[in-house]
């Protein structure tokens, strides 16, 4: 007899390597394990907003692909940040069409991290846009984010996997991490230094949070593709699938859970 749960899925940040929880997202599809909430940081908030707004996680992977984010920057000279995001917000409003959460079919939870409090703030009602910013933004690189007087900055500073949200909603959590790192031998220059001590930074606040979910998603060796590689985009989304098609193999029980999207 099929089981019927809340599922809820909680998505990592990770720059580019967030394109691998599309891959996740379309294998859990193919099965019919279809969250009934999810919560994101960062590129996870971007890839769970979409999803949850109803993009199929190939046609989200295609509006990446076609997207150059980039033109969407302008310099910015000042002690908060090297570049905007005030120019993402056309790019937002075209694909969301409605500036708040209500807009979204899938129940959705982003987290930011309050620069004032020095703690991670949720957001998961009213507008949605500037959270979605907040929560995407990388310290050093953008300027925080400003909504009701207060500054965000990036979720993934101090909760990249937001499970917390989840808990006393759904019966079943997958959280979704996609920056495993891989065994390094030989540290050759700076550059890999530094991007292997902030990806194992981020990796400590997630795997704080591995034991609150019942399944815990990290396909294999994300981390050596960096934070905006976007050419491999479409290798990093299949990672995630064949990773994920992998799983399900291997929890067989797994297909016969039905999504309850009562509360």
């Amino acid at each position: 007899m099929e089981k019927k749960a809340r599922i809820g899925i909680a998505l990592s940040g990770g720059g580019v390597r967030g394109i691998s929880h599309l891959g996740v997202l379309n294998a859990m599809d193919e099965v019919g394990l279809k969250p009934s909430a999810i919560s994101g940081s960062s590129a996870g908030a971007i890839v769970g907003v979409m999803y949850a707004k109803g993009y199929a996680p190939e046609e989200i992977l295609e509006i990446i692909i076609q997207t150059n984010y980039f033109k969407f920057m302008r310099p910015s000279v000042s002690w908060k940040g090297i570049l905007k995001m005030d120019q993402f917000v056309p790019l937002y409003e075209k694909y969301l069409e409605v500036d708040s959460f209500s807009a979204l079919s899938i129940p959705m939870t982003m987290a930011a991290t309050d620069l004032h409090l020095g703690q991670t703030v949720y957001f998961s009602s009213g507008e949605i846009i500037k959270p979605l910013m907040a929560s995407s933004c990388i310290p050093g690189m953008f300027e925080p984010i400003s909504i009701d007087g207060r500054f965000y900055i990036d979720g993934g500073v101090l909760n990249n996997m937001p499970v917390e949200p989840l808990l006393d909603s759904c019966e079943l959590i997958f959280g979704v991490n996609c920056n495993h790192l891989p065994v390094e031998q030989n540290i050759r220059h700076f550059k890999s230094l530094i991007e292997r001590t902030v990806i194992m930074s981020m990796n400590y606040n997630v795997y704080s949070r591995r034991g609150m979910c019942d399944h815990f998603i990290e396909p294999s060796g994300l981390a050596r593709f960096g934070v905006l590689e976007i050419k491999k985009a479409r290798e990093i989304y299949d990672i995630g699938y064949h990773f994920m098609k992998s799983y399900l193999e291997l929890h067989p029980n797994l297909n016969a859970v039905v999504p309850n999207t009562f509360s």
